[in-house]
């Protein structure tokens, strides 16, 4: 009896593992330390030149956004980076680039104003079609209503930037 329940318990448990096995192989993701889920058969990623389609026509914004982004796709995956479209291809356009008041203190006077970037992204995945999408991505920063909107600029393109990069890939390869 004691032999038949010990060839049970195996018989078991190697059917338990060739199930779990045989399940774990029909996953096709790959993960990294950012925590990126990455679809196995995508092997290069394409950035777009960034059109700028606000009334500012900041000069170099878009260049700027195009290559923080590819500098974060490249230090965070093992995607190549090509020119023309990639297994994974982001397209965007600057939407917004403005200063509003935030903080109105009596009449038209403002103690704080928000500088706001947005971005709007498609992403498209080849090899996976499902995960393709189009969002907007929008980051602001207050600043005192005394400092000019130059020297704000200045401050904080770069954190905002950065910040909208994070978010963009975020929502492409973490699933956020």
């Amino acid at each position: 009896m004691r032999l038949n329940q010990g060839i049970f318990r195996i018989a078991v448990f190697t059917l338990l593992l060739g199930s779990f096995l045989s399940v774990s192989s029909c996953f096709t993701m790959k993960y990294s330390a950012t925590g990126a889920s990455i679809p196995l058969e995508a092997k290069t990623v394409s950035v777009q030149f960034f059109e700028n389609l606000t009334r500012s026509q900041e000069a170099g914004l878009n260049q700027q956004i195009t290559d923080k982004l590819k500098d974060f796709i490249q230090a965070n995956t093992q995607l190549l980076i090509i020119n023309g479209i990639g297994d994974i291809d982001f397209e965007g356009a600057i939407t917004g680039y403005a200063v509003t008041p935030t903080a109105i203190i009596s009449g038209d006077e403002a103690a704080k104003n928000r500088f706001t970037i947005t971005l709007k992204i498609k992403f498209t995945c080849e090899v996976k079609p499902e995960l393709n999408f189009e969002s907007s991505f929008s980051r602001y920063e207050d600043y005192d209503a005394d400092v000019d909107f130059e020297s704000a600029k200045a401050l904080y393109t770069d954190d905002l930037l950065a910040l909208l990069v994070e978010d963009i890939f975020n929502k492409a390869f973490a699933n956020w």
